[in-house]
C-alpha cells in the first residue's frame, strides 16, 4: 500500500501538461493541445457538443504549445 506522500506526488506529477515549442507556428501564448484541435474543426465547420468540449479539456491538461522561448531561456 503507498503512503499518502506518494499518492500526492503521483499526482502532482499526472496534472503536469508536457509542454512543447514551436517557434514560428504560435505566437507567445500557450494553447493546449484541445484548443487547438477544437480551432482546427470550427475552421472546417464542426460545431463542438459537449464531449468535443470534455475531450478538449483533457487534451489541455495533456499538453500544451508555445511558440516563445522558454523563461528559463530568459534567464
Amino acid at each position: 500500500m503507498k503512503s499518502n506522500k506518494s499518492n500526492r506526488e503521483d499526482r502532482k506529477h499526472q496534472h503536469q501538461p508536457h509542454k512543447v515549442r514551436l517557434p514560428g507556428f504560435i505566437n507567445d501564448e500557450q494553447i493546449g493541445l484541445g484548443d487547438l484541435i477544437k480551432r482546427a474543426t470550427s475552421a472546417v465547420g464542426i460545431k463542438p457538443c459537449d464531449g468535443c468540449r470534455r475531450r478538449a479539456a483533457a487534451l489541455n491538461r495533456f499538453m500544451v504549445f508555445n511558440g516563445g522561448r522558454s523563461r528559463q531561456a530568459l534567464n
